[in-house]
């Protein structure tokens, strides 16, 4: 089963960098030769290129939620995630409608894609370190990922 890693953010917004930090620690593990990692500052449609081909996703980005705690780690499916209801731009586009559109395409898109998504505190622009609480969410986030790809071959 070939897996992708993709780890999004934005290493100047501080939080939102938390996706590429805890892919970037995965990066130092040894991995199965079908598990590949990306890091990306990729949404929507844009996503698309790195999941082609690929027959497992685990996507790791921050997440803010009304009454979720920084540092929280959640494992999610594709249903917990809102579809839009407009869309003014391709950076709109949900990672569920994403995937929805590239199959309508034809595109050979992952059968299983999981999220593992961090509660962040403060993704104010020009911040390139995490808040603590958040950069503590790295080791448990990893340790989940990497039991996510030992599930699955």
């Amino acid at each position: 089963m070939k897996t992708v890693i993709i780890g999004i953010g934005s290493l100047l917004r501080g939080d939102d960098a938390i996706g590429i930090r805890i892919a970037e620690a995965i990066e130092r593990e040894v991995l199965p030769p079908n598990v590949e990692v990306v890091i990306s500052t990729a949404a929507g449609l844009a996503l698309l290129d790195l999941l082609t081909g690929h027959d497992r996703a685990v996507i790791i980005d921050a997440i803010q939620t009304r009454r979720g705690k920084p540092g929280e780690v959640y494992r999610l499916g594709l249903e917990d995630i809102p579809a839009p209801l407009h869309s003014f731009t391709v950076h709109d586009v949900s990672l569920r409608s994403a995937l929805e559109t590239g199959r309508k395409m034809g595109l050979p898109l992952p059968s299983e894609t999981v999220i593992f998504a961090v509660e962040v505190a403060n993704v104010t622009p020009l911040r390139e370190s995490c808040t603590p609480e958040v950069q503590e969410a790295i080791p448990r986030a990893v340790s989940l990922v990497l039991g996510e790809i030992g599930r699955g071959g």
